[in-house]
């Protein structure tokens, strides 16, 4: 089969490798769909947080098959796979970016996201992508049907929106918050989705795109903000009185969004960092602690919020045809991350093996 093989940085070929086999308890699954995640960009361009620094080891592994964002028909597992994930030879299914060992501390507790050994689909040689015609659902993968009357790109797209909601439900939204997201990329835009189920007072999308600011008024942003041309602290604080946002979402990954979240946000309140950063970004903390007290928290993967992101793309309130806007034959990965990393013309990219 045709399949697209990580060398390391700046290092993804095109390769024939043969069909992957499943083992007992596991899964044979043909590849429908496969976005081209940021992490995968900037997996490809070396970030320090995959291949290591003077901080850290290397975490992804090379001689693997990338892509964590994807959608398959199950084309053979046995009858101990078919009873635990309640699925068929014939079905649509999706499943989680993270295989957990289930061992670990934090699977015991339930916090499988953040399993210690952290094995996902594409970056490690025990969980290999979808970049690919076929793949393996390990036993341990966390596995669901989704509609096929989806086209296959919309279905892929149920990992970002399920990371998506997650960082919505970290920020404990409550009814008569002033919500602030940044970035109107697919996460931000799932970001505003699920803000806007929650019912808050505003949902306010920033982005220096105009585009994508439209975009995000059809997920329900109340206001767009274009900061290339307008100065959303201002605005906001107008907006509150003085006071300043309620809860700050980051889903950019550029630098400047960080201290743009910490500046406009209201004394106590939320900031909820998704995004995966190229480069080291530095605050000044002081804002964090001593002048507004805030609350600051992380959000990784998606979990317990898959079921929730397969009823909303299968509801049809998201307009994902605006939202997948490219679908590219396998062969044609190295496009595909270039206009992933070109940023102005395209919104979610995805692969489609032949």
């Amino acid at each position: 089969m045709q399949a697209v093989v990580c060398h390391g940085p700046m290092d993804y070929r095109l390769e024939e490798v043969p069909v992957p086999k499943p083992g007992p308890g596991e899964a044979l699954v043909k590849v429908e769909a496969v976005g081209i995640c940021a992490s995968d960009l900037k997996a490809y361009h070396g970030a320090a947080k995959f291949w290591g620094d003077e901080n850290r080891p290397a975490w992804a592994e090379t001689e693997v098959i990338p892509g964590h964002e994807f959608t398959g028909t199950i084309v053979s597992l046995d009858d101990e796979a078919a009873k635990r994930w309640n699925v068929a030879v014939g079905d649509r299914v999706v499943s989680e970016q993270i295989v957990p060992c289930w061992e670990c501390r934090y699977c015991q507790r339930g916090d499988y996201h953040m399993c210690a050994p952290h094995d996902l689909y594409g970056f490690k040689r025990r969980t290999p992508g979808a970049m690919a015609s076929y793949m393996i659902f390990p036993a341990e993968a966390l596995v669901y049907k989704i509609s096929k009357d989806l086209p296959p790109a919309h279905a892929a797209f149920t990992e970002p929106l399920s990371c998506a909601l997650h960082a919505v439900e970290r920020a404990n939204i409550r009814f008569d918050d002033v919500v602030v997201v940044a970035g109107c990329g697919p996460i931000g835009l799932g970001m505003i989705a699920g803000a806007v189920a929650k019912f808050p007072a505003n949902v306010i999308a920033l982005d220096m795109a105009d585009s994508k600011l439209e975009l995000a008024k059809l997920c329900g942003a109340d206001l767009t903000i274009n900061i290339g041309r307008e100065d959303p602290v201002q605005i906001i604080k107008d907006l509150t009185d003085g006071y300043g946002a309620d809860v700050y979402l980051e889903g950019t990954g550029h630098p400047s969004a960080v201290p743009q979240g910490l500046n406009l946000l209201r004394k106590l309140g939320t900031y909820v960092e998704y995004s995966v950063f190229k480069d080291n970004v530095t605050v000044d903390w002081s804002i964090i602690s001593d002048d507004k007290e805030l609350d600051v928290l992380g959000a990784h993967l998606g979990p317990h919020c898959w079921p929730a992101a397969i009823r909303m793309l299968e509801s049809g309130k998201l307009p994902m045809d605006k939202i997948c806007t490219h679908q590219l034959p396998l062969s044609k990965f190295q496009e595909g991350l270039d206009l992933v990393a070109d940023g102005t013309k395209s919104v979610k990219v995805s692969l489609i093996p032949e």
